[in-house]
């Protein structure tokens, strides 16, 4: 089945095993839903430590977070196809001190068994930086078919400054696949760009970072900071936060451009959708979350003036207002036509 989050009009596009162990599950790694060692900020990006002084009194650099490896759990719709997009990404944004540069990351993806030179597909998850780890905070599709998926891999990295220093950022990384044995193959990668901040973003961006129960990954809330994310979408968190605390995966940057499978343009690349993974702490793609939530956090957003919304569970409503597919099984999107 396709991805149903299509809009209604054009506007201008933007463009947008585990190889070396050590990498993977020591200066790198993933997590689903775990917490990293630098807690996030608000505004979705880790702050920035100092080094600490040694008992000696000679500076020791903080040690960068280190969470584990990202694991699909249950309830997932072809498993492995987000395990090798995410073994990508960890490959490509994470590697242990003096590992930097083209040539170690070609060599860390060939050690995955796939082409060396997606690693020059990398763009900002590889960062001229000594040292860098990072962290899967959640990989949900931006499209599944019988031979082809885009897998949006939602980062958050940690790198070395060049004083020691631990510097925050992340990025969304549209990892596409098809199908191919004994596992699918990897044959592009797009990471998100949102661009620089505006120079005055409207006082409901700053509402929306100042409310708790809406937790924003790095390039959703440079996506905000842009200025590119239209009000209806910026309302509708305000308003659906009242009654959810709700877990942003995908606002712009990183979505692919068209519905996948499809020449019809997305709503995200627009400015005007954004995806919930989790909701009051509950995965959606966990057989576990009761139904009940999502089904009433779908009607919720629909109430809240979206005209499209898909998840993973089956509302009966007028017109295309609701709709269920393989893709978004693991989450909920929430669209608007202006």
């Amino acid at each position: 089945m396709t991805c149903g989050d299509g809009g209604r009009g054009t506007g201008r596009r933007e463009v947008l095993r585990a190889g070396a162990a050590a990498v993977l599950l020591g200066a790198a790694g993933c997590a689903s839903g775990a917490k990293p060692q630098a807690p996030a900020t608000s505004s979705g990006t880790a702050p920035t430590k100092a080094p600490t002084p040694s008992v000696a009194g000679m500076p020791t650099p903080t040690p960068l977070p280190n969470p584990p490896l990202w694991q699909p759990g249950p309830g997932e719709i072809q498993p492995d196809v987000k395990r090798r997009a995410v073994e990508l990404v960890a490959a490509l944004g994470a590697w242990p001190p003096g590992g930097q540069g083209a040539e170690a990351a070609r060599a860390r993806v060939a050690a995955l068994g796939l082409p060396p030179g997606l690693a020059d597909q990398a763009g900002p998850l590889a960062p001229a930086a000594a040292e860098a780890s990072l962290e899967v905070i959640d990989a949900q599709y931006g499209g599944i078919l019988a031979d082809s998926a885009s897998v949006l891999v939602v980062c958050r990295q940690w790198t070395r400054g060049a004083d020691g220093s631990v510097v925050g950022g992340g990025t969304t990384v549209d990892v596409r696949l098809s199908r191919a044995e004994p596992r699918w193959a990897v044959t592009a990668l797009h990471p998100g760009e949102p661009g620089p901040a505006a120079a005055s973003p409207a006082p409901v961006v700053a509402r929306v970072f100042a409310e708790p129960r809406i937790e924003l990954p790095p390039a959703a809330a440079a996506d905000l900071r842009s200025g590119a994310v239209h009000d209806s979408v910026l309302a509708a968190m305000l308003r659906l936060a009242g009654p959810y605390s709700l877990s942003v995966s995908v606002v712009r940057s990183g979505h692919p451009l068209d519905v996948f499978g499809t020449t019809r343009p997305s709503d995200h690349p627009l400015g005007r959708a954004f995806d919930v993974w989790r909701i009051d702490g509950r995965a959606v793609v966990d057989p576990a979350t009761p139904r009940q939530l999502v089904e009433s956090f779908m009607r919720d957003a629909a109430a809240a003036g979206s005209y499209n919304v898909g998840g993973p569970v089956v509302i009966e409503g007028v017109g295309n207002q609701f709709f269920t597919d393989d893709t978004h099984h693991d989450h909920v999107h929430v669209g608007f036509d202006s």
